[in-house]
């Protein structure tokens, strides 16, 4: 059950008219939106960008939440990466960001994700995708679930690197 007491989102019926795994990705980045706003929303600009014991900071997984979901939907959609997307990758980690900058670039990301993956025909799914510039071997529906586990993941450890962050507050 979420903190409102709500069950989580692939619990409560919605999104009926999207095809079963584009629901569970969606379903899986709204928890996901959810749960960083839960457990990361209230820390200060300072929290976000703070590295206890050399961990990444909580700033460097929404970032990289955010900018990773564009990467793999870009392979996706058969496409290769851009410049742009090459060069955000490559400042996920520096320092100095607000909470207000960081949230805006999650939800935009939420937002074009969503719009994105409801745009994906359910019968592709196994179509090849090579991803990166190895061209490593995957599917459409192996990067879609790729995108929710990989969400998943960083927000678990934006959560753990939250809680020391709380915990040494004082």
């Amino acid at each position: 059950m979420s903190e409102a007491g709500m069950p989580e989102p692939w619990l409560r019926g919605t999104l009926t008219d999207v095809a079963t795994v584009p629901r569970a990705v969606l379903h899986a980045l709204e928890l996901a939106g959810e749960d960083l706003s839960r457990w990361c929303g209230k820390l200060s600009d300072a929290e976000l960008n703070a590295r206890p014991e050399g961990l990444a900071p909580v700033a460097f997984h929404i970032r990289h939440i955010a900018r990773s979901i564009d990467r793999l939907l870009t392979y996706a959609e058969g496409k290769r990466l851009d410049e742009s997307q090459i060069a955000a990758l490559k400042n996920e980690l520096d320092g100095g960001a607000t909470r207000d900058e960081l949230f805006a670039e999650l939800d935009a990301a939420w937002l074009r994700a969503a719009a994105r993956i409801r745009q994906i025909d359910a019968n592709r799914l196994q179509e090849p995708r090579p991803v990166g510039t190895k061209l490593l071997p995957t599917t459409v529906g192996g990067l879609l679930v790729h995108v929710a586990d990989h969400t998943q993941r960083h927000v678990g450890q934006a959560i753990t690197t939250s809680r020391i962050v709380i915990a040494r507050r004082g």
